[in-house]
């Protein structure tokens, strides 16, 4: 799994079009090898980005869970948290 793409689903407030994007994009650079494309690809990886972001906005309005919902603040704290138990950083 890319550690750049974040967990979308089941938070308070849902996932921003910003936040689906972004994830789009480093799925298709994982995908692709490419950080940015070159002039000759430009088009195709815009595109893919695209298409994703569509297809992830589709699966997360279309999931349910009986999980409670998920605070961004708590998440965060809890990734920095083991940020610095792994890295020592802090």
């Amino acid at each position: 799994m890319c550690r750049n793409i974040k967990t979308l689903f089941n938070f308070e407030p849902p996932a921003t079009e910003d936040e689906i994007h972004a994830s789009a994009v480093q799925f298709v650079r994982k995908l692709s090898g490419f950080n940015k494309p070159s002039q000759a690809n430009a088009e195709a990886f815009d595109l893919a980005v695209a298409e994703v972001a569509v297809a992830a906005r589709r699966l997360l309005t279309s999931l349910h869970t009986h999980a409670p919902v998920r605070d961004r603040e708590i998440e965060a704290e809890k990734a920095k948290e083991r940020s610095r138990l792994r890295f020592g950083t802090g």
